[in-house]
């Protein structure tokens, strides 16, 4: 894919779950393994422009402290993993400098990752030409919300310009497991489009909707123990 990503700036990757240890699931290393390529590939085509080409190593985002659908793994010292933390380990294993690599751990769930990858770092660092990375499966709905979270006024001066790829997610999960996430992800696409993304015109309403009414970041939702609609094997895909 050489001259694929001229100008990107940023690699993004959403989070996707932790296993019961702490470990990645399949479905979220192969995208870090994809981010991993690319950042390879964008190094080398920053070596071979010479020593006048301006662009700068591009950063991997990792995104997501984690899901309100189930609590977090702990360490051996009994704190929480994040799943961030968990997925730049990974990176830093596979030869990523760990000075090229944000992490993000506010977010539980993909409008989170949006919304914060912008806030905390894109936004604050000059980062507009961004790719995307995540599963098959997720994919509909992070082009859908990422697309329109970096849209929202006011803009940070020049526009973003967002690129995405998507990583198979055959044999990541168990065929049950992979139906209902697919379903589940149908679901919530729906809900967004009818939802969220025609009562927030910019970042400010935006705001609002977070602190005022989403189950994970609301402080009055945040003392309701509300039980979670997912389970069985819906659950495993978390």
């Amino acid at each position: 894919m050489a001259g694929f990503g001229e100008g990107i700036c940023a690699i993004l990757v959403p989070g996707g779950g932790l296993l019961d240890d702490g470990t990645l699931p399949m479905w979220v290393a192969r995208r870090l393994d994809c981010a991993v390529l690319r950042w390879r590939e964008l190094r080398a085509e920053e070596t071979s422009a010479g020593a006048g080409n301006k662009t700068l190593s591009p950063y991997i985002i990792t995104l997501s402290a984690g899901t309100t659908h189930k609590p977090p793994p702990r360490d051996g010292r009994d704190f929480p993993i994040f799943e961030s933390r968990a997925m730049a380990r990974h990176l830093i294993e596979s030869g990523v400098s760990p000075s090229l690599i944000l992490m993000e751990w506010s977010s539980y769930d993909t409008i989170g990752n949006a919304y914060f990858a912008r806030t905390q770092h894109t936004d604050v660092c000059g980062l507009r030409n961004l790719l995307v990375i995540t599963s098959d499966f997720h994919m509909p709905r992070t082009k859908a919300i990422f697309d329109w979270v970096f849209s929202l006024e006011p803009l940070p001066g020049t526009a973003y310009c967002l690129r995405f790829e998507g990583v198979s997610d055959v044999g990541a999960m168990a065929d049950d497991v992979l139906v209902a996430r697919r379903a589940r992800e149908e679901g919530s696409l729906r809900s967004f489009r009818s939802g969220l993304m025609s009562s927030c015109s910019d970042m400010k309403s935006l705001h609002h909707f977070l602190y005022s009414s989403h189950s994970a970041y609301c402080a009055e939702k945040a003392f309701q123990h509300a039980t979670t609609d997912v389970k069985d094997a819906l659950l495993k895909s978390y």
